[in-house]
């Protein structure tokens, strides 16, 4: 009896020492999987599908995507670039906790968010074969990450919110280092044989207000680590929330169901 009791005491023990651990995140890096490594296949398919589908979004879902812009054109290098909102690692990281729906969505609930806000467009059915497919892409991608973990670099890098924006600075900058290839007037640069070599950045074919690129301190995450293209992390972060405060206020389609954005009061201060 006493060796049964000294048995449970020593499993609670190591239960509640794991605890913190369980209940953190951990962070780990960023592995991305060679396209060698896809299977052969159904699953190989719908893993390439989804790849196709991501980086040819605009083309390939026309009744979803509202705009001229690809899921990529946010996510760079199809969804592989660090601090670029990658997807390697998000197929173990959901269901999770999301301020502006203010309850815990799946993975296929966040592609959605994107469709009907960065994309302007019309969520994709759950159990459709695209859906599928896409989350078939981003499991593949996150080959290697443990469940549970963040990868570094995900989402956006980290930008100092207490700085004041100045958009008429902010203009200055986008004429000089953005207006080459997204366009004096945010129009972006279209391809030829269809859509945009270089996405619009506000207009009638960039994302809607309610996209998370709209946000001003968001946005300016984005550009100070990956624009201009290329030369990432070669403006300031003052230069970068300026930029944003320029372009992010420019016309751009509305989405009504922001009203219904983050419920429970925690509303950020750029929020749109």
């Amino acid at each position: 009896m006493n060796t049964i009791k000294l048995r449970v005491l020593t499993l609670v023990v190591l239960v509640a020492a794991s605890a913190p651990a369980l209940s953190e995140s951990q962070t780990v890096p960023m592995p991305v999987p060679d396209e060698a490594s896809i299977p052969k296949g159904s699953m190989g398919d719908a893993i390439k599908r989804g790849k196709t589908l991501l980086t040819d979004t605009h083309k390939q879902l026309p009744k979803n995507v509202g705009n001229g812009l690809n899921c990529t054109s946010c996510h760079l290098n199809a969804g592989t670039t660090a601090y670029a909102s990658p997807w390697v690692g998000l197929a173990g990281a959901f269901p999770e906790y999301r301020s502006r729906s203010g309850k815990i969505i799946s993975l296929q609930e966040r592609v959605n968010d994107c469709f009907q806000r960065s994309m302007n467009g019309k969520p994709l059915a759950f159990d459709s074969a695209e859906m599928n497919a896409i989350m078939a892409y981003m499991k593949w991608l996150s080959t290697g990450v443990p469940i549970g973990t963040t990868v570094t670099g995900r989402g956006f890098e980290k930008i100092d919110t207490s700085l004041m924006p100045d958009p008429v600075h902010g203009k200055t900058i986008y004429t000089a280092q953005c207006a080459s290839c997204h366009g004096a007037e945010g129009q972006g640069t279209k391809n030829p044989q269809g859509g945009y070599i270089f996405p619009p950045v506000w207009g009638k074919d960039s994302f809607n207000v309610g996209a998370g690129m709209a946000r001003m301190y968001t946005a300016a995450a984005f550009v100070k680590h990956n624009m201009p293209l290329g030369q990432g992390g070669t403006l300031s972060a003052q230069d970068a929330v300026d930029v944003a405060a320029y372009f992010t206020k420019q016309p751009r389609p509305d989405y009504a169901a922001k009203a219904k954005d983050w419920p429970k009061g925690d509303r950020p201060k750029d929020a749109r």
